[in-house]
């Protein structure tokens, strides 16, 4: 891996676990063993890193979230769909950690993440729109991007609602899973009754995800199959 891939991968690491507003360059660049002018070598500043990282967080979200094509609306296609935006959340987790700071300090990273967030948008109007269109989801169409949007809302900021109303601020994936859950609950509120049984499957699917984060050894393979 070359060296200016190893400062975003090891800043990502870092930022997700010790927190972005505590980490500095002389941090990242003392983890990787290379002199701070190394790492200018390749980096401004903390902001190029971070802009660089959303990168990262672009493509996540453009491969996770592209409409599904003559496939059959089981709970494999669902799960892939929770699992990325679950992914997306711990992956990133510092820059929900900490959004509206990261942004307002980098107008390019914030047009950049508004653009993004609009694309994500619009996928996920098109998963809806072709899900009501399969007989999974009972909405009309004109809720389906309100619909999409409130999705998105909780999962935006659903790890600093944790942070400022829990006694333990700590992000585990066991809190990310909580909030997969309450995203799950509106979407099977709108759920056909042909697709409510599938849906209860992928509630006991996250739910039981959230156990094995106390529980290693529980058994889930059953529930998704």
């Amino acid at each position: 891996m070359k060296t200016r891939d190893k400062i975003i991968h090891a800043s990502l690491k870092l930022f997700n676990e010790r927190g972005e507003r505590n980490i500095t360059t002389n941090h990242i660049a003392a983890y990787l063993n290379i002199s701070p002018g190394n790492l200018y070598y390749h980096f401004r500043n903390k902001e190029d890193i971070i802009s660089s990282i959303f990168l990262l967080y672009e493509a996540h979200l453009d491969s996770g979230f592209q409409p599904y094509m003559g496939q059959e609306v089981n709970l494999e296609l669902l799960v892939g769909y929770f699992d990325t935006m679950f992914e997306t959340l711990w992956e990133f987790r510092f820059m929900y950690d900490n959004l509206t700071d990261i942004l307002t300090r980098d107008e390019a990273v914030l047009k950049r993440y508004q653009h993004t967030q609009q694309q994500a948008l619009t996928r996920s109007s098109h998963i809806l729109s072709k899900l009501r269109q399969d007989g999974v989801l009972a909405i009309e169409q004109e809720q389906i991007t309100p619909l999409a949007d409130t999705m998105r809302m909780i999962a935006c900021f659903w790890i600093g609602y944790k942070q400022t109303h829990s006694i333990n601020a700590t992000i585990t994936k066991a809190s990310l899973y909580e909030g997969l859950l309450r995203v799950l609950m509106i979407f099977k509120a709108h759920a056909t009754p042909e697709s409510q049984g599938t849906f209860t499957r992928l509630e006991q699917h996250y739910q039981a995800m959230a156990n094995t984060c106390f529980m290693p050894n529980l058994d889930v393979h059953s529930l998704a199959s």
